[in-house]
């Protein structure tokens, strides 16, 4: 097959591309270009994409022997990735950036131009397994339960993943960085990517002050809807926060309080007792399907963090969406994430968030 390597210039995508030439594909590699910043040149980056990526990536195709290109995606990556970052935090919703990047960038634009100039698939080095089902190609969780990254591949499209190759889905990091080691590929001890990458300095918080107009309101005890302190911009709270709340009032108890609601409109913050973080149902908006729909009432798995654990529930259509009954409780689910949805480790498809509750006899 003809397979456009995307090289971020990380360890794993350059293993990923060294399994597609050794398996006997025609391959090409590929670098996106997602900033013009040249700020975003820092040593030892901890992000992705950035200039000192680059050349890792270039360093990687030569050694390959597969020809490289660097395709400017910054515009693409500007308005879908991070204006929508930055949109949904405006409207007290938190977003998963990684997310938008797979969904807009990595396997829409970048997978729709392969197919145009003759390309069979897209290969990265996302630990997650493409497996031939009885319905056609799926989504399954990489064999590495501490690096699956199926999760963030929840957007994907059917279509998306009959066009896409995880070479590192059958194996563990560990295994991954020896195989770069034997392979003489320079960036096998390169750190992992934890950041986002467009906050080098991870003070998300910071940031969004710098791009969102804020104006200090008041923090509003849930309970008793006394007021215990103020704040200075609702949009840089999220719900389940504990740190940057500064209250001088304390609770009764002496208890800590936590950020239970944003409600952006009214510009107040939501603070009460961990409890009130505790849900049991999640409706879910504008899904997107990996494969055959799911049926009312079907027994699933939902994970709605990157890192959290896929939990035991049911699952029904609606006409917005999703509605998901947990068995037990979740703590701390904000309006924005992503909620993906498991037979098992097969990924059935995935949905934003729009309103988590607690309901008693779901």
């Amino acid at each position: 097959m003809k397979v456009l390597a995307a090289l971020s210039g990380g360890v794993d995508s350059a293993v990923a591309a060294a399994r597609a030439v050794e398996a006997g594909h025609e391959v090409t590699a590929v670098h996106l270009a997602l900033s013009r910043n040249p700020q975003s040149h820092r040593t030892g980056a901890r992000g992705c994409c950035t200039i000192e990526d680059s050349n890792d990536a270039f360093r990687a195709a030569d050694m390959l022997g597969a020809p490289f290109y660097v395709w400017d995606m910054s515009a693409e990556f500007q308005e879908k990735v991070i204006a929508d970052f930055i949109h949904e935090y405006s409207e007290g919703r938190t977003p998963n950036p990684c997310l938008r990047c797979n969904e807009s960038i990595k396997f829409e634009a970048v997978l729709e131009r392969a197919m145009n100039l003759g390309f069979d698939a897209v290969c990265t080095g996302h630990y997650a397994q493409v497996i031939d089902g009885p319905h056609g190609r799926e989504l399954h969780r990489a064999v590495d339960p501490t690096k699956d990254q199926s999760y963030v591949l929840g957007v994907l499209t059917a279509e998306q993943i009959s066009h896409s190759m995880f070479p590192l889905g059958n194996s563990t990091k560990v295994e991954v960085r020896a195989e770069a080691e034997r392979r003489g590929i320079l960036v096998a001890q390169k750190p992992d990517s934890h950041d986002i990458c467009f906050i080098p300095d991870g003070d998300t918080a910071g940031w969004l002050s710098r791009q969102i107009e804020t104006v200090p309101g008041d923090v509003i005890d849930a309970e008793t809807g006394n007021k215990v302190g103020t704040h200075p911009g609702a949009q840089a709270f999220t719900v389940g926060q504990r740190r940057g709340l500064a209250l001088g009032n304390p609770t009764g108890d002496g208890a800590r309080r936590y950020v239970v609601d944003v409600d952006v409109k009214n510009n107040t913050v939501l603070v009460g007792p961990p409890m009130l973080l505790d849900i049991n149902v999640i409706e879910a908006v504008n899904p997107r399907w990996a494969g055959p729909l799911p049926t009312n009432g079907q027994r699933i798995h939902v994970q709605v963090r990157a890192h959290g654990d896929a939990l035991p529930a049911r699952v029904e259509l609606t006409e917005e969406g999703i509605r998901v009954v947990l068995d037990e409780f979740l703590r701390g689910v904000a309006a924005g994430q992503a909620a993906v949805i498991y037979d098992d480790t097969r990924v059935i498809g995935s949905a934003t968030i729009s309103r988590s509750r607690r309901m008693e006899n779901a």
